[in-house]
Formats: structure tokens, sequence, C-alpha cells
């Protein structure tokens, strides 16, 4: 069985990230997103101010990567190392549940197909899980 996005011998099947529309999916993903956190009274400090474009950025090519599309983030960046970047930032369960709110709206948006929405969301929620690192309130 072919699981999304992966390929066979000589038969490539397309990637998860050319299955949903390649860039402009996860281009109007992640800006839907970073709408919801410009108004974020706990999530927004965390991003840096007169950077959004940069942050957008990110988040994108980091997706697109993670999902088959270009390696343009790892080029640029290094290996993601997602728990170290986030660190520096209290992400308690208020954050993370912040987080998934925002990334819900826009996912539900895009109006993919179930599957994909499925495999999606289930990575998006698994990371914002993985990224907690700690239960204090924010300070």
């Amino acid at each position: 069985m072919v699981e999304l996005g992966q390929r066979t011998g000589d038969h490539p099947q397309s990637t998860f990230f050319e299955q949903v529309g390649g860039h402009a999916t996860f281009d109007r993903l992640v800006r839907r997103f970073y709408d919801g956190i410009a108004d974020d009274p706990v999530l927004k400090p965390m991003y840096p101010e007169g950077d959004m474009e940069g942050a957008i950025w990110r988040l994108t090519a980091f997706l697109e990567q993670y999902w088959g599309g270009p390696g343009t983030y790892s080029e640029q960046r290094g290996h993601p190392r997602l728990r170290m970047r986030h660190n520096p930032f209290h992400v308690n369960p208020d954050a993370r549940d912040r987080w998934l709110g925002h990334m819900r709206v826009a996912v539900d948006e895009l109006q993919l197909p179930p599957l994909h929405e499925a495999a999606l969301w289930d990575y998006l929620e698994r990371a914002a899980f993985a990224m907690v690192n700690t239960f204090e309130e924010t300070p």
C-alpha cells in the first residue's frame, strides 16, 4: 500500500505537497494562520516584531519540505530542530491550544479532501503537543 506522499519504484506517486496544490496551498494555510496570530495576545509576542514575513516564510518552507516539497528550509536554515527552536518561548498548554485554534481555522479554509485534511491535521496536532515546554501559566 502506498502512503500519502510516498514514491515507489519506477512509478513515482505525487507527494502530499503536490496533491494538495503545492506552494499556493501552503502559502494560503500559513498566511491565514498568521492572520489569527496577529491578534492573539498570548502568541503574538512570541513572533519577531516587524518580521512576520520572515515567520511566514519559515513556517511555509518548513511545512512544504516536510510534506515533500522543495528542501529550501534545510538548505537555508539547517536541520529543523523544532524543539530547540521553540525552547526559548513559553509554550504551555494554553499557547498550544491557541496555536491549534488558529491553525484549525486555516486548515478548514483550505477545504482539502478529507484524507488530506486528516493527515495534515494529525501532524499539526502532534507537532503542537510536542512543542509544549512548560506547564506554568503565562509569565
